[in-house]
């Protein structure tokens, strides 16, 4: 059901019955290594190049959370997947390896709650029993296309961000046991004339802000009404920015209550400048650290804000600046 301007609640209340975590060599010596399903130890995961092995981590993300829904790939109506390689090809070749009718989605680092807000909508509106949303970032890979190859050893400036080694996934079903999804707000692209590709988190924390701004005025919610609020990858410089544009609009959240999945993924000893990035991040942090916590009792209501940077390289190339959107989802155990 449509509430307020671009607001969804479902009524029915769908469920993750299933979900999956698969991190990389960095992921495995952060914060949340315990929370994910599989970890690996090379980059390359046996593969040829970056990319596939981007896509083998999206396979076995959609895979383990299939298994731990305890359900069939073939009981699963449609698969909702996105990443940042070109034409979206780890989505779609791992929905090559499915077999699953596959709609392609693209919002950058916010696709993992975009997937996850039409996938809910689809099972709500029974018109799918079992959806699968899913996506993927590969440090290597990332890097490659919209900045200097990891080879080049290109010096970065302290706003810039490390682009998460994993994929996510989440099995969401009509019944079943597990965190429900209950609402979604959809964002709006949002521009302020940014165009540093190392400075991301400065791009997107004004539309994570104007997400959130219109998740609390859709359904007549507050910061009180969740356990805590967690945008995407804003990293630490986002994160202050975001903070200080919520007061400005009336929404001072509380420290304890607002988080991000790029501040929490890994230490704060290892390298990696403003913090995490990339559509692994707020996947991986969510079906993994976040569900999980959910599923022992730790937590009871969240809002999952992905944030996403709308750039190619050719629009860097041609000094557009960079717009951007956020997604938010509500879960609740």
């Amino acid at each position: 059901m449509l509430q307020g301007h671009q607001s969804w609640v479902f009524e029915n209340r769908p469920v993750i019955i299933g979900s999956a975590a698969i991190g990389g060599p960095f992921e495995a010596q952060g914060n949340l290594a315990a929370d994910f399903d599989m970890l690996h130890d090379d980059l390359w995961l046996g593969q040829e190049s970056y990319e596939k092995a981007e896509k083998k981590l999206l396979e076995q993300a959609c895979e383990t959370a299939i298994k731990k829904a305890g359900v069939k790939k073939e009981d699963i109506q449609f698969f909702m997947s996105g990443d940042l390689i070109n034409q979206i090809i780890s989505s779609s070749f791992t929905a090559r390896t499915l077999g699953i009718p596959f709609l392609g989605i693209y919002g950058a680092c916010s696709s993992s709650m975009e997937g996850l807000a039409l996938a809910s909508l689809m099972v709500d509106s029974r018109f799918a029993k079992l959806a699968l949303a899913g996506t993927s970032s590969h440090n290597a890979a990332a890097e490659k296309q919209y900045r200097y190859p990891t080879e080049y050893g290109a010096q970065k400036p302290p706003t810039a961000q490390w682009t998460v080694t994993g994929a996510g996934a989440g099995v969401v079903a009509q019944l079943g046991e597990g965190p429900k999804v209950t609402a979604a707000t959809i964002g709006r692209v949002v521009d302020m004339g940014i165009s540093d590709p190392f400075n991301m988190g400065a791009a997107m924390a004004p539309a994570a802000v104007d997400t959130i701004e219109a998740h609390f005025r859709d359904l007549n919610v507050s910061a009180a009404n969740y356990d805590f609020i967690a945008t995407g990858d804003l990293g630490r410089v986002g994160h202050i920015i975001a903070r200080d544009l919520l007061k400005k609009h009336g929404m001072d959240i509380p420290k304890e209550k607002l988080t991000d999945c790029g501040m929490l993924i890994y230490k704060d000893t290892q390298p990696v400048w403003s913090g995490g990035s990339g559509c692994a991040c707020a996947a991986t942090t969510t079906y993994g650290h976040f569900l999980n916590r959910m599923r022992k009792g730790e937590l009871k209501k969240i809002l999952v804000v992905a944030t996403g940077a709308l750039l190619s390289p050719m629009s860097y190339q041609q000094k557009e600046t960079i717009p951007c959107v956020a997604h938010a989802v509500s879960i609740e155990m």
